[in-house]
Formats: C-alpha cells, sequence, structure tokens
C-alpha cells in the first residue's frame, strides 16, 4: 500500500474517530412508560445549569436508522447541532429518539413496491407505540424547571417528517416551530396547526422514495388552513434532502428566534 493511500485512510479513521467521539456529547438514556421504554440521546449545552432555562429541539430519524443500539438515530442531523458555533450561540437541549426496528414514527401504511412509496396516512387509528413514548418523553422533558416552554421544537426526515407531521397534529400547543423533511402527513390533520405552529418544509424535487407532491400538497392545505408554511423545493436534490437543509444558513437563526404564544 502506498504511503499516500496509507495516509488517507489514517485521515479518515481519525476523522470518524473524532465524529464518534463528539457524538458521545449525546449522553445515553432511556424513558419507561409502564412496561414499555424508548432509547434516546439528549445533548445538553455547553455549561449546562439547572437553574437556567434552554429550548428544546426534538429531531425525528428517518427508517433506516432504526433499531435499540440508541446510536444509529445520530447518523443524520447530529452533527448540526455538536458545531461550535451553534452550541455558543443556540444553547439548547437536543433530544433524538430512536425508533424500534418492527415501528414507526408515524401511523401510515406503506406499500414498498412502488417508487415513490404509496403512503396512506392513518392517524385515526391512534399514534404508533414510539410515537406515544415519545409524546411522552416530551411531556415529561416540558416539565423540567431548566426548560423554556416557549420555544420547544420538533423536526425530522423521512419517517421523521411524517413523524413531526402528526406530532404537530396530536400536540399542536407544544411546538413553537418545525421542519417536516422529504416527508409527508394527513391532509385534513393538518387545520390542528395549520395558524398555530409556524413550519419550515423542504422537500427534493427528484426525490424517488417520498413523493415532493406530499409536501407541496400538505404545504397548500396548511395555507387553505390559514397558515403560512415556508417551502423549500430543491430541483437538483433527491431523497437526501436534509444535507441541503442542514447547510441553509437561515436554518437555526429562523428556528430559535421563534416562541410559542403561551
Amino acid at each position: 500500500m502506498g504511503t499516500k493511500i496509507r495516509l488517507l485512510l489514517f485521515m479518515f479513521y481519525l476523522g470518524n474517530v473524532a465524529t464518534y467521539a463528539q457524538k458521545d456529547l449525546y449522553q445515553a438514556a432511556t424513558f419507561k412508560k409502564g412496561a414499555d421504554s424508548l432509547k434516546y440521546r439528549i445533548l445538553y449545552p455547553k455549561d449546562f445549569s439547572d437553574s437556567e432555562q434552554y429550548p428544546v429541539v426534538l429531531f425525528l430519524h428517518g427508517a433506516g436508522e432504526r433499531g435499540s443500539d440508541n446510536t444509529k438515530q445520530l447518523t443524520h442531523g447530529s452533527s448540526l447541532f455538536l458545531e461550535d458555533a451553534n452550541r455558543d450561540k443556540y444553547p439548547a437541549i437536543i433530544i433524538f429518539p430512536q425508533c424500534p426496528q418492527e415501528d414507526y414514527w408515524s401511523s401510515v401504511k406503506v406499500n414498498r413496491n412502488k417508487q415513490p412509496l404509496e403512503l396512506a396516512f392513518l392517524y385515526s387509528e391512534g399514534p404508533t407505540k414510539a410515537l406515544d413514548l415519545t409524546m411522552a418523553l416530551m411531556d415529561s422533558i416540558v416539565k423540567k424547571p431548566y426548560v423554556k416552554t416557549d420555544q420547544i421544537y420538533v423536526m425530522g426526515l423521512s419517517m421523521g417528517g411524517m413523524g413531526t407531521f402528526e406530532m404537530l397534529y396530536r400536540k399542536p400547543d407544544m411546538f413553537a416551530a418545525a421542519i417536516p423533511i422529504c416527508g409527508g402527513g394527513d391532509l385534513k390533520a393538518s387545520e390542528a396547526y395549520a395558524d398555530k405552529v409556524p413550519l419550515w418544509i423542504f422537500h427534493g424535487a427528484r426525490d424517488n422514495v417520498v413523493d415532493p407532491r406530499l409536501s407541496l400538497d400538505i404545504a397548500a392545505k396548511i395555507m387553505e388552513y390559514g397558515g403560512y408554511p415556508n417551502l423549500t423545493l430543491y430541483s437538483d436534490a433527491h431523497h437526501n434532502s436534509w444535507d441541503s437543509a442542514f447547510a441553509e444558513p437561515d436554518l437555526l437563526p429562523w428556528l430559535f428566534s421563534l416562541k410559542r404564544s403561551e
């Protein structure tokens, strides 16, 4: 093996070590409700003090990060909140729950034989166990004295984008803003939060996994119900539109500028 190749591999190794070391700042935890439990990771602000108050961001991962290792859910999005500039400017508590492999964030029937996926949202059947546990976790979090209850946010990608829309439907009075990425949701259900929660919706126009028209349709429905969502459609993005969304310079300034009227 040549010297240059060995050097590149060594640098790649160091980069991965540094990334995982940073992600260790997300503390592993388990939330329990009766006989059920939900694994999650939580990042506290630098110099955290329980005598101060902080915003909270709930992040719902995609289907590929489901499992029980309490690690995979950090694959996308976690690094955004680890950047020193963001931690310094926006001290906040960041929560990454992990959906079990056999569960889903949203009540939706998924036909995986179609591309894009054929989706039928079934909110009337109630939340999935994973979403129900996440709602209970958030209920417990907002009771903490160090939480700014007017600055609770939710965001998610793909399956997590679907979970974001459903979370808003089931908890319309909890969140100050939401960022659903390449997701979709029950159109009629958006009436519950349309004029209550500011949204910034993202999707890739070339997405062949989750149809971008799902985001277009729900944005239109939110407007019909009196809301005014931001909608960004990337002409050159496929399913991984989250990469472009996370690179938006105004993403976090927009998010943390919003407060819920209590």
